[in-house]
């Protein structure tokens, strides 16, 4: 054996095999030739618990420089059942298996930026979704750099000619993804100007899809969220196009809500999040004016018959009355006893003709809402991701996580814990570097479901010591 090994045998109360088994050792490498192997795990002073065996005759090999104290492992020699301990990591392995899964991706994110200009629509579609998955879940800044130009140009294609509201909706979202990849700036600005023009176009094309017109929607919102066109005149053309959308639900002159167009509530409820994600931005001179006008319209809408749209009316509300007393103190919402008491009958929604689900969740939201109305007082959520966590401690902190969790959906985690866009957005710093050993000490799946395994038998002989089976039941 290597000395490094010798000196852990004797410890570990095993001996190296005499017979029945050859180590070779050759430079840093040695290997073990045994007819049957036998793998156990020492638990809870039980000792050599045997959880896996495989019949041989075979060699295992190991890299002595990676062998760590972490996790170990005990092979029996079938043979003459000499013993022989060592200690075992496939820390190296894992680099290299990184290292091959990140080329094996790479290649097919090209493939799929290849087939985003394929003749058949199943194929583009098929395209986009893939980009779509890989966007949310990982950080590809460095991969994307290179071929934004080419990505962009190829949702500028469907986009355009996308026969099918689906294809268009998808690109739309795509475009998000990108620009958050991007991390904003002057890239993301750059991009967002070129498609800026055909968003608008389909957001107003009565004609088109909803599904298309919804993604446009928050592709507005978002694009000019994340983007360096997030101040001045840009701002403000988003804030119009947006108005417009959701404000054709307002009331009418008589004061009574107009009868919604099929499909049109999911495109008012897309235009007003994505409106209210850029009032955030606004400047106190602009905020101003902003809740004079829309404030009293929007409490009407709370009687709205769709329940989503409902709940971004009244998530809406809040948000613009914490902006209203961030800039001013004494700020007080107009009627606000009216206001109360349209979302308490809200916050205590019995009503049999809805859907239980959209009942609870509808009780849910403005038991919130009504609760900062009266006591400006937010119930704060803890978002944990890696060993970081985030706090949404306001309305406006939510609407931004929210926002951000729609797109990327179960990989905002990961984005909070290394895009440096998010981070900078939520005040967290830079991407923290976890230490190499804290990453060469991580257990992999395999290894956790062994320990388990060894601890669930441990702890079942432990137990059957102190049972009597034929003793009364008590």
């Amino acid at each position: 054996l290597p000395g490094s090994l010798n000196s852990v045998v004797p410890k570990l109360g095993g001996a190296p095999p005499r017979r029945g088994a050859e180590v070779l050792q050759g430079g840093t490498r040695w290997s073990l030739e045994t007819k049957d192997l036998y793998v156990c795990v020492s638990v809870g002073g039980l000792e050599n618990i045997p959880i896996f065996r495989k019949r041989g005759p075979f060699i295992l090999s190991l890299n002595v420089e990676l062998l760590s104290f972490f996790f170990n492992l005990v092979f029996y020699c079938g043979r003459n059942e000499n013993i022989l301990f060592c200690l075992w990591s496939n820390v190296g392995g894992e680099q290299v298996d990184e290292q091959s899964a990140q080329e094996e991706t790479e290649d097919k994110l090209k493939q799929c930026i290849d087939n985003l200009t394929d003749k058949s629509t199943k194929t583009r579609l098929a395209a986009l979704e893939s980009l779509r998955q890989a966007f949310s879940s990982r950080v590809l800044y460095d991969f994307l750099t290179e071929r934004r130009l080419t990505v962009s140009d190829c949702l500028e294609r469907s986009l355009k000619k996308g026969h099918f509201g689906e294809e268009q909706a998808s690109a739309a979202t795509l475009f998000i993804l990108l620009c958050i990849q991007l991390g904003g700036g002057d890239e993301a600005e750059e991009g967002f100007k070129m498609l800026r023009p055909i968003f608008t176009t389909i957001l107003m094309d009565n004609s088109a899809s909803m599904a298309a017109r919804q993604s446009c929607a928050r592709a507005l919102g978002m694009c000019c969220y994340v983007s360096t066109a997030e101040e001045g005149e840009d701002l403000c053309k988003s804030l119009s196009l947006l108005e417009g959308i959701f404000m054709s639900s307002y009331p009418n002159r008589e004061g009574t809500l107009p009868t919604p167009k099929p499909g049109s509530s999911g495109l008012h409820t897309a235009a007003i999040q994505a409106w209210s994600l850029l009032v955030t931005l606004c400047p106190a001179s602009k905020l101003s004016a902003l809740l004079d006008f829309h404030l009293p319209k929007l409490k009407a809408c709370l009687q709205s018959s769709d329940v989503n749209y409902r709940i971004a009316v009244g998530e809406t509300i809040a948000l613009l009355v914490e902006l209203g007393r961030d800039i001013d103190e004494e700020f007080e919402v107009e009627d606000s006893e009216g206001l109360c008491e349209g979302l308490k009958s809200l916050a205590t929604d019995g009503n049999k003709h809805r859907a239980k689900n959209d009942r609870r969740k509808q009780r849910s939201i403005f038991r919130e809402v009504l609760h900062y109305i009266e006591n400006e007082d937010f119930t704060e959520e803890k978002i944990r991701f890696g060993v970081e966590s985030v706090y949404i401690d306001s309305w406006m902190r939510r609407r931004i996580y929210d926002a951000f969790k729609e797109i990327l959906e179960s990989g905002v985690r990961h984005h909070l814990q290394f895009n440096p866009l998010l981070r900078d957005i939520f005040g967290l710093g830079p991407p923290l570097i976890l230490d190499a050993t804290i990453k060469a000490n991580k257990i992999s799946r395999f290894e956790k479901h062994l320990f388990n395994a060894a601890a669930f038998k441990a702890r079942t002989k432990q137990r059957n010591k102190v049972r009597d089976k034929r003793a009364d039941v008590m």
